[in-house]
């Protein structure tokens, strides 16, 4: 039998039990995923995806370019050089409500494509809001908040489309003649091509834009419209007829992809408004005039300051004191 040393070990070891000590694994704690994947998957998909989305580009417009360099094609632009002359005369410019409307209008979208995307998303709410004449019903506080944006928003519509009527300037934003086909595909030719359609937005609108704004305002707003009521509480629960006619199904399948349509026109209204000659542009809807100078500009980045500020804004804190003048607010 051993005796125990009576004192403490001091020797070393050795080398081969201080390299088993260095080649013992250590557990590190697994990166951080993002919707599936790490930052650095993250970083090329997104890079991979910016010079894929370049290199299209780069190939469609060499591929315009060709196009429009036809002799057949040249007779077409000739023939049709984008927009006609409107049948039935309209005063130029664009009047202050005109200009109004559009800022709400912007204003509204913008919240609503974003509580729309907060709808989509979220999974466990963490506030609830219920009418008062009903406390069993209860939504989402941000699926309340983008009703309400709605519900603005219609009422914006309305007015927007009653003075587009009474003041003739319908004519801007509906199609008084069957040229406006060829004409927009010309249109289409020259932006694709980068050699943007000589226009004056001041007074007509070139075929292209006039079926874009037709569309927006005549078919995708009401689309989107009437599938959040269907999917609201104000659609009469218990009509059978309704129901069996619009389904709720037809509603949900249609609503968001009308949103992605909102989103991808914005993006690329405002790119061709600053493409195709800021200032000018600006100035058209802005300060309402067709001149060169900034007013349009700083009216525009003041209103976009106010989009922002809203944007930052539209959170809880200020959002449920508003909500309870209108109902009850619980949290989770």
């Amino acid at each position: 039998m051993k005796m125990p040393l009576p004192f403490t070990r001091t020797a070393w070891p050795g080398v081969a039990a201080s390299n088993r000590a260095a080649r013992r694994p250590t557990t590190q704690p697994p990166p951080r995923r993002i919707r599936g994947l790490t930052r650095g998957q993250w970083l090329l998909a997104v890079t991979g995806g910016a010079i894929a989305v370049l290199f299209a580009t780069g190939m469609i417009i060499a591929l315009a370019r060709w196009i429009v360099s036809l002799d057949e094609v040249r007779a077409f632009l000739a023939t049709y050089p984008g927009a006609y002359a409107p049948t039935v005369a309209v005063a130029p410019g664009f009047p202050a409500w005109a200009q109004w409307q559009h800022f709400f209008n912007v204003f509204l979208m913008v919240l609503i494509i974003r509580t729309g995307w907060q709808v989509r998303t979220e999974k466990r709410p963490a506030a609830f809001w219920s009418p008062r004449s009903n406390k069993k019903r209860r939504i989402s506080l941000n699926l309340w908040f983008h009703n309400a944006l709605d519900l603005l928003w219609f009422v914006n519509g309305v007015i927007f489309v009653v003075l587009l009527f009474v003041t003739g300037h319908w004519v801007r934003l509906v199609p008084t003649s069957l040229e406006v086909f060829p004409n927009a595909l010309s249109a289409a030719l020259q932006y694709v091509s980068l050699n943007w359609p000589t226009e004056s937005g001041w007074a007509n609108y070139n075929s292209l834009q006039q079926l874009a704004y037709f569309t927006t305002v005549f078919v995708a707003a009401p689309l989107a419209a009437v599938t959040g009521v269907r999917m609201s509480g104000v659609w009469p629960k218990n009509t059978a007829t309704l129901n069996r006619a619009f389904p709720i199904e037809w509603a949900r399948a249609l609503h968001f992809p009308v949103m992605l349509y909102f989103v991808v026109f914005i993006v690329v209204h405002v790119t061709l408004v600053f493409a195709t000659g800021a200032l000018r542009n600006l100035n058209h809807m802005y300060a309402g005039n067709d001149g060169l100078g900034w007013a349009g500009f700083w009216i525009f980045a003041a209103s976009t300051a106010v989009i922002v500020a809203a944007w930052v804004a539209a959170r809880p804190v200020v959002i449920v004191p508003i909500a309870r003048l209108f109902g009850k607010v619980k949290s989770r």
